[in-house]
Order: structure tokens, then C-alpha cells, then sequence
């Protein structure tokens, strides 16, 4: 015989036991960047001395630090998208590559990488899941940034593909929701050595195929790892792309000749040039412009932001620039020939300015500057005998 109900004491059956419920545990708001910051043991006092910078950087008056600082600090990591097509790697080497953690390595740390062929622990379906699934929950809002040069919709889509899928399919699909794209290196802002003559693939730069988003470009080869950080800094506080030049570039750091920041110009001014990479004006760091230095015509941030935490940069170590950051400088003659000049720049004028001392040396610069920005991006190889004569 079954047992009966337990009773009450008034003899009637007990109500049913109820289970009280715990309140729904509410998902935790993501941290900003100001905490995640602090909580990698970033001063107040440092985190201060990188928005100054970052000011300093993107020509703002100091009376915008505290604005970069407020918003930077309650800034929400922002969505990346990162595509890597016709590239070497070296962009991404460029950027994970540091000495010691500095406030805007962290910046690059806590932005939220949705995906990345290099860095990322997912493969094959996995990975591409990834992406849509970024592509979906950050609509509008994600930034697009690419690497490498891709072969144009005329060009055989075998020549580069990813999950099977070609490389300007992935770019037109990934940048319909994207809020900005970022094209890191030269590669990629200008088609790079894939689109060298002949250009057997067809490689074009993706500013010639996102017609209907703001691009910008962060060419060098590779580039300075400081410029995508100040890109990022100046999209999370103000919500917009820095000002560009012609090419696309943020003015704040290609707004120079690395000619007219390099420590070699005095040099240069005076007259007195390297003729060989171990003759006694190498040695006393004597200007390398005989040698093939593209400095003149190359703009870039390289001589005052340097490279391994500012340690050194090419010309200090002796070699001469190759003009890596400027439009086809693979196909603007050889790298330790006499500089190649664009057609219409001052050659008489640039040279004869390390005869006549720094004043005219100044006034052929500024002419210089303004003829190199009208003149294209075709050049034409001046010789070494031919440079002789003109000193």
C-alpha cells in the first residue's frame, strides 16, 4: 500500500514545495579601452603622454588632448576585419613586432579581431564562419582593413583565392559593412611588386575597386606600425578618417619628403655625397642621394618615427630609400641607381643646390615638393655620370 501524502498539521496536504528562482545573470558590458588599458598597467600619467602624441601626430592643437583622452577612454573596442591577399606577411610582421608593450601596441592588442588569416586559431569553414559572423553582428560599424594587392574582376580569379573563394568576390562582399577600410602597405594601397610590369596576375590596389567607402592608405613596405595605431586613434575619437593627400595618405604622416626630415640633409646642402657604400663619406654619413636615395620624392614618416621603438631607420643604417611608399616605385629604375626623377621635377635646380649652399638647397626643395605632386607617377632613370655633370 502506497504511502500516503504527508499532511499538515491541520490535516490537510502539504502546498508544493516551490523552487525559488535566481535572477538571470546579466551579460557583463564590454570594458573600454580606458579600463582595458589600466588594466594592463597603464599609467594615467602615460595613457596622457600618448594622446599628446597622438595630437601632435595628427596636427591638432594640444587643446584636443583632453578630447582624445575622454574618448578614447570610454571608446568600445571596435570590430577588424583583416584580409591578406598578394602579400608577403610583411605588414603584419611589421605590426606585431615590438620591443616592449607601449600604450599603442595595447590599442592594436584590444581591438576586437574578428579575422585574420595569420593570427587567428580557426581554419577552413571555421575561419570563414568567423568572418560572416563579424560581418553580421557589427553591420556599418566594423573597420576593413587588407593587405596585399588582388587580382582585378578582368583578371583570372585562380590566380589568388581563399576558402575557394576568389579575392575580389571576399573584398566586395566583406566592405559592404564596413564603416571604413584601411589599406595597409603598398601592396595593397597601390598594387605593390604583384602589380609590377608585366602584371601577370592582374593585380590592382583596392582603392581602384571600393568606389562607395571612405579609403585610406597606409602604404610603405611595410609601413610604419605608429600610423595604423594614430588611423585607429583618430577613428575612435572622432568617429572619422584623418585628413588625406592625393594618394589617399593621412597628411600627418606623409605630409613630408623624407628628404626634408633626414639628418643627412645638411649634407646634402653643402655638397657632399657618398660615392660607394665603404668610401669616407659613407662612413662620415654624408648624404647617400649619388647612391639612389629616394628621399626627395618619397613621403614618409620613416626619419622621425623610426623603426624598433624608434632605434634606428634604412638611411641611418646606411642604406639609401627606396621610395617604398610612393605609387609603382618598383618600376621607377633601379633601387642604387642615381635618383629616379619624375619628368618636370627641377633636376638642375635639386642638384645644384648642394653647390650653392642651404639657401638655394631650400628654395629647390620647396619647388621640388610642388612639382613632385603634379608629376605622376611616371619616372625616367638619371645616371650617375649624368648627375656628375651636373655638380
Amino acid at each position: 500500500m502506497a504511502s500516503p501524502h504527508p499532511e499538515s498539521p491541520a490535516g490537510r496536504l502539504a502546498p508544493p514545495l516551490r523552487l525559488q528562482s535566481k535572477p538571470l545573470r546579466q551579460p557583463q558590458p564590454e570594458p573600454s579601452l580606458g579600463e582595458i588599458l589600466r588594466r594592463n598597467g597603464v599609467s594615467r600619467r602615460g595613457f596622457l603622454k600618448f594622446c599628446a602624441a597622438t595630437a601632435t601626430l595628427m596636427a591638432l592643437p594640444p587643446s584636443m588632448v583632453p578630447a582624445i583622452a575622454a574618448a578614447l577612454e570610454t571608446a568600445r573596442r571596435p570590430s577588424v576585419i583583416w584580409l591578406s591577399f598578394q602579400e608577403c606577411t610583411g605588414c603584419t610582421e611589421s605590426l606585431t613586432r615590438s620591443v616592449s608593450p607601449t600604450v599603442e601596441n595595447l590599442i592594436l592588442d584590444t581591438i576586437s579581431l574578428d579575422y585574420h588569416h595569420t593570427l587567428q586559431a580557426a581554419a577552413g569553414e571555421a575561419a570563414e564562419h568567423a568572418r560572416e559572423e563579424a560581418m553580421n553582428a557589427n553591420q556599418g560599424q566594423y573597420i576593413l582593413v587588407v593587405d596585399g594587392s588582388l587580382p582585378g574582376p578582368d583578371a583570372n580569379p585562380g590566380y589568388s583565392t581563399i576558402a575557394g573563394i576568389s579575392n575580389y568576390e571576399m573584398l566586395m562582399d566583406t566592405v559592404k559593412g564596413a564603416a571604413a577600410v584601411v589599406a595597409v602597405g603598398t601592396c595593397a594601397a597601390f598594387g605593390g611588386l604583384p602589380k609590377a610590369d608585366p602584371n601577370p596576375s592582374g593585380a590592382v590596389a583596392v582603392q581602384d575597386l571600393v568606389k562607395d567607402k571612405p579609403v585610406i592608405n597606409v602604404s610603405g613596405c611595410p609601413p610604419l606600425p605608429m600610423v595604423i595605431t594614430g588611423v585607429l586613434a583618430q577613428f575612435l575619437t572622432f568617429g572619422k578618417l584623418p585628413e588625406l593627400d592625393e594618394y589617399r595618405r593621412p597628411l600627418a604622416f606623409f605630409g613630408q619628403a623624407i628628404h626634408d626630415r633626414c639628418y643627412r640633409r645638411p649634407f646634402y646642402d653643402k655638397g657632399l655625397f657618398a660615392e660607394s657604400f665603404d668610401d669616407k663619406g659613407a662612413k662620415a654619413g654624408w648624404c647617400l642621394y649619388r647612391l639612389g636615395c629616394k628621399g626627395p620624392m618619397a613621403y614618409n614618416a620613416c626619419a622621425t618615427m623610426k623603426w624598433n621603438s624608434g632605434a634606428s631607420w634604412p638611411i641611418e643604417s646606411g642604406a639609401p630609400c627606396l621610395g617604398c611608399s610612393e605609387p609603382n616605385f618598383w618600376d621607377a629604375g633601379g633601387f642604387y641607381d642615381a635618383l629616379s626623377v619624375p619628368p618636370g621635377r627641377p633636376g638642375e635646380a635639386l642638384l645644384t643646390a648642394g653647390a650653392l649652399g642651404a639657401a638655394l638647397g631650400a628654395a629647390a626643395g620647396a619647388l621640388g615638393r610642388r612639382k613632385v605632386k603634379t608629376a605622376g607617377l611616371a619616372h625616367q632613370a638619371v645616371t650617375a655620370d649624368q648627375l656628375e655633370q651636373q655638380l
